[in-house]
């Protein structure tokens, strides 16, 4: 009785032993948890997949899955381990003033998710620009973005084939440009070189009856995405008909033709309109394209 009497700290706390057997017993019940939600998450993917045939709403819908299953296991694992409110504090403490200084950049990373989930600069399928890098969005996850990139050794706007994974920290770095984001048109622009002793009021006016012809119920369409725009940014186009601007050249005429096109689809449309402007110039005699030239004068 005096012994416990003048140590009441060593009777009101476990020994080591049972110490050692409670952390067991928690690693234990936290391991069998992550077993038993990797397996819940594989058959409702697995479910998700065999019924969903849309592409895109079958990867929304297998993310946000993946986010619920993944909350809910923090969640859990908190409840196992704040049944000791000391072991928790105590975990929390060392684990914490560890990770912040050996994992900043994982850290801006997962911040860097969380403003992407919250404020969507971009989602799956959008088109972006990235520190030079061209691509569409993939996926994106808790750490890393994928891109299919496009461009590069590939002229245009076509895919390369290789997948691009980015750390979500760039959003805080660098910035990004966004295709398609609300308003999945951009402007295009085609340099046609006609000489000198052209018609180029013709080559013009055929450039630009091909352009109208593409653009045929296009403008409805763009203006109601760019009023939709207008909720949210300051942003104006006066003009969204194509139009063909003409400049001097040292080897003559350029004819250069502007246009809206969507992002997507910016080479098949150019493709279209320069196979429509050549078979035409070829019925007009007096319209013909230049190249440079060099001219050799004895004195």
């Amino acid at each position: 009785m005096e012994l416990a009497a003048q140590n009441p700290a060593a009777a009101s706390h476990p020994d080591a032993a049972q110490r050692t057997e409670f952390i067991h017993k928690k690693i234990l019940q936290t391991i069998i948890l992550l077993v038993t939600s990797y397996i819940l998450l594989f058959v409702i993917i697995k479910f998700v997949n065999n019924r969903v045939k849309d592409i895109k709403a079958r990867h929304v819908v297998r993310k946000n899955i993946a986010y619920v299953i993944t909350f809910s296991v923090i969640m859990m694992i908190l409840v196992i381990w704040m049944q000791n409110i000391t072991y928790l504090s105590i975990f929390i403490g060392v684990a914490g003033a560890g990770l912040t200084l050996a994992l900043q950049e994982v850290i801006l990373g997962v911040a860097g998710w969380l403003l992407i989930l919250i404020r969507r600069p971009f989602e799956v399928g959008d088109r972006i620009e990235i520190n030079g890098i061209k691509g569409d969005i993939i996926d994106i996850r808790l750490f890393q973005t994928s891109m299919l990139e496009i461009g590069n050794w590939v002229d245009a706007d076509q895919s390369t084939g290789r997948i691009v994974n980015i750390p979500n920290s760039f959003v805080f770095k660098t910035e990004n440009y966004n295709y398609s984001r609300g308003f999945e048109f951009i402007w295009n622009e085609i340099p046609i070189l006609v000489t000198f002793e052209s018609n180029w009021q013709k080559g013009r006016d055929i450039i630009i009856s091909h352009a109208m012809r593409l653009a045929e119920g296009q403008e409805d369409n763009v203006r109601r995405k760019i009023d939709a725009m207008r909720n949210r940014y300051m942003i104006f186009y006066g003009k969204l008909t194509p139009i063909v601007y003409v400049n001097i050249k040292d080897s003559g005429v350029e004819l250069t033709l502007r246009y809206l096109t969507e992002a997507k689809k910016r080479r098949f449309t150019q493709d279209q309109l320069c196979r429509a402007i050549l078979e035409d110039f070829d019925k007009h005699p007096d319209v013909n394209f230049a190249y440079p030239t060099y001219r050799i004068v004895k004195e």
